[in-house]
């Protein structure tokens, strides 16, 4: 059974003033005296006292709170965005409501209305495609809208990110150029920036002449997928000689694969990974990949979004905040 939270009138009775001046001070505590301050910290801490934002909401005054939708709260590329966002939210009085989709629109948006029903100041969102209803509801809404990790797909109002058709392209390019001939590119989920990166893959392929190869699935990303995929790779095209994977998680566990089969890194195959996971640059031999500003996507989106509430004209739309090849010896 739920317990009664204390009331201000018990903080105003515990330090001995009127409930306005207890409410004046959770406002902005330069209203009441220096030597009120104290006594009124003492209590509220003595108490427990939660704040009841209930009032302010249902006034449709300001929630002082941020919508975050992102598709997997396991992954590290996320939770640095999320530490990213908090960083800027936290030092502005902002609360971050956070919600989780599995990559799923459908979930996103079941997920979105519940998060707009606490009256939200903005959101902050991971994807670019969302149903009809999601969209309709943001539009309704009237808040600002931040989508985050692409640079190049259209957006709703605001984005900040990277572009991942290039940054998968110009890896691409790095394999070929070391002399390996048969990549295979290793996905993931199925989801935008999955299937942005292929793209991406398949357009160095074709510029050297090559036929495009993959192994995706729908599957979330893990160390043991990549071990998986990498045998599919193996079994479905022998002669493959290096491969291409969507995240770091894939390529580690191909690499662990590769050790198990006693093929050489990168002799016999070699490998390049997204993100630029620590755990990828402290294996031997080091990862290749893409460094990706996950953290300072997070930071900026939150900047970004803090500016627009209050009111303030944010130029350009779409923001892209770059990446970097990290050459490792696995290719």
């Amino acid at each position: 059974m739920k317990k009664k939270r204390p009331s201000l009138q018990d903080v105003a009775n515990q330090v001995g003033v009127t409930k306005m001046t207890i409410s004046r001070y959770l406002r902005d505590t330069s209203q009441v005296s220096t030597a009120l301050r104290s006594k009124i910290a003492i209590a509220l801490d003595k108490l427990g006292y939660i704040p009841n934002r209930a009032p302010e909401i249902l006034s449709n005054a300001t929630s002082k709170a941020i919508g975050v939708l992102l598709p997997s709260l396991t992954n590290q590329v996320f939770a640095e965005v999320l530490r990213g966002i908090e960083s800027v939210t936290d030092s502005h009085g902002y609360q971050t409501m956070l919600a989780h989709y599995g990559y799923s629109s459908e979930r996103e948006e079941f997920r979105l209305a519940s998060l707009l029903s606490y009256n939200i100041d903005g959101l902050i969102l991971s994807e670019r495609l969302h149903t009809e209803r999601t969209l309709k509801m943001i539009e309704v809404a009237g808040i600002p809208v931040v989508e985050i990790m692409d640079s190049s797909s259209p957006c709703i109002d605001l984005a900040v990110g990277f572009n991942n058709h290039d940054a998968a392209y110009q890896i691409t390019k790095e394999i070929l150029k070391s002399g390996h001939s048969k990549p295979v590119y290793l996905g993931a989920r199925h989801d935008e920036r999955t299937i942005i990166r292929l793209q991406g893959y398949e357009q160095a392929m074709r510029e050297f002449g090559l036929e495009p190869r993959n192994i995706c699935t729908d599957r979330p990303s893990s160390y043991s997928l990549g071990c998986e995929l990498l045998k599919e790779a193996l079994r479905r095209y022998p002669d493959t000689d290096s491969i291409f994977c969507t995240n770091d998680d894939i390529a580690i566990g191909a690499a662990f694969e590769c050790q198990r089969q006693k093929l050489r890194i990168p002799n016999d195959m070699a490998i390049a990974g997204f993100h630029g996971h620590d755990i990828g640059q402290s294996m031997e031999p080091k990862l290749t990949s893409v460094l990706t500003p996950r953290e300072e996507i997070g930071k900026v989106a939150a900047q970004r979004l803090l500016a627009r509430l209050r009111g303030e004209t944010v130029t350009p739309k779409i923001l892209d905040l770059g990446f970097t090849l990290l050459y490792g010896d696995s290719i």
